[in-house]
């Protein structure tokens, strides 16, 4: 009797005990993500037990076409992203014994990319960017696939300021930009 009173007590007393894992971001995370417009290789680094600082180097891609354009057209160009992630379930995934493991969970982030104008990969000749930058609020999901691959989804709206005056144009501008992230990933 005074067993099974213990174990009553015990059980009571720590009912989360099975939950061995902290709700904690990965203290850093490296890979390398293709989606439907790029390629980009990124690291996460913990801030808090719910903040992760992304950086990211890659190549997105840019489609044109049209009645001007004798064929489809595409230009690849450099990309460096700094993006502070609030993963904001972590807890809740772990109490309904769902995995938080290489950051599998919903989150909130601030992303801010600059294009410059280093090169340009494309199928016509002689095709230039103009640098520009843009900040784009997102929210997003990533969930991991088996032991080293996971998916990301987010949409997010925000601002995008061209240096046009680098390319010869009066004036700089601005305008609305959005951020469509559909991403599969290896991570390291």
């Amino acid at each position: 009797m005074r067993n099974i009173l213990s174990i009553l007590i015990f059980l009571i007393a720590f009912p989360a005990g099975a939950h061995a894992q902290q709700a904690n971001v990965e203290k850093t995370l490296y890979g390398v993500q293709a989606g439907f417009l790029g390629i980009w290789g990124h690291n996460e680094y913990r801030l808090s037990n719910a903040i992760a600082l992304r950086s990211e180097v890659g190549l997105d891609t840019e489609l044109f076409g049209g009645s001007i354009y004798d064929r489809t057209g595409y230009v690849f160009t450099p990309v460096l992203s700094l993006e502070p992630r609030w993963y904001y379930n972590l807890t809740n995934r772990l109490r309904k014994s769902r995995t938080i493991a290489n950051n599998s969970g919903n989150f909130l982030s601030v992303k801010t990319s600059y294009h410059p104008s280093w090169f340009v990969i494309s199928n016509y000749d002689n095709i230039r960017i103009v640098s520009d930058i843009s900040i784009i609020p997102t929210w997003s999901i990533r969930r991991s696939i088996g032991r080293h691959f996971n998916f990301e989804a987010g949409l997010g709206i925000g601002y995008r300021y061209i240096f046009a005056k680098q390319a010869g144009y009066a004036e700089n501008d601005s305008e609305l930009a959005v951020n469509l992230n559909l991403r599969i990933g290896f991570h390291f």
